[in-house]
């Protein structure tokens, strides 16, 4: 699924060099679900940007599948962000002026879903989330572990292979966050690859295998051979 390959990523700040990864190679099997842990500042969404297409190495390959993510063109790495990988973000990003089913179309709509099947795709999203009652709410009208709920539904409504998720938990009662961690609990049996950044110890227990990042360098823990937590 994805591999890096001496990956390292070193950003430029007030004149000095600050490395956020250091030469790292690593793989990531397909229906793999896995927690990246480590302090703050210590290169774990650094990490997940340079899986995500979204930022380009120093050097190094990151591979998806059989494509390097960062030796093809911006539109073909557009493509497969869009067809590959469902991304979900500690702070939702909803658009404020479109409702719950509104938000959840906005994917289908940029990958040039027909607008009758966007929403009826939209709502079956959402009422697998538990949100069927929600629909027409617009994201001031709903709890946050409500808004994250509508972020999970837009996230799968591509059916993506890949899960990318940056602190899903971190702003979560502990109701909503059981709620986040079962549905990716679920799609991880759907043999989805679910990468997750957390600084949540119940969330990282989840996972069957471990990334430990500190100071841009990596570590990694086995497979879990006990039952995730219910």
């Amino acid at each position: 699924m994805f591999r890096l390959e001496n990956v390292s990523k070193v950003y430029r700040r007030r004149g000095s060099n600050v490395v956020a990864l250091q030469a790292t190679s690593l793989e990531i099997c397909a229906g793999d679900y896995i927690a990246v842990v480590g302090p703050s500042g210590s290169g774990k969404t650094t990490l997940l940007s340079l899986l995500g297409g979204m930022l380009s190495p120093n050097a190094g390959r990151v591979w998806l599948g059989g494509m390097s993510l960062y030796e093809v063109s911006i539109a073909e790495r557009t493509r497969l962000r869009r067809e590959k990988i469902g991304f979900v973000f500690q702070t939702f990003n909803l658009v404020p002026y479109l409702t719950a089913v509104e938000n959840v179309q906005v994917p289908l709509y940029l990958a040039g879903v027909p607008t009758g099947e966007q929403r009826a795709r939209a709502v079956a999203s959402l009422v697998r989330v538990g949100l069927s009652d929600r629909l027409d709410h617009k994201p001031h009208e709903l709890s946050t572990g409500q808004q994250q709920r509508v972020a999970l539904a837009r996230t799968v409504v591509n059916d993506p292979p890949v899960i990318l998720a940056d602190e899903p938990t971190g702003n979560l009662d502990p109701d909503s966050r059981k709620r986040v961690l079962d549905f990716f609990d679920e799609l991880q049996r759907e043999n989805r690859t679910i990468v997750m950044v957390t600084h949540d110890p119940q969330a990282a227990e989840r996972a069957q295998r471990r990334i430990s990042l500190c100071d841009g360098s990596v570590s990694t823990g086995s497979l879990r051979t006990t039952a995730k937590a219910a």
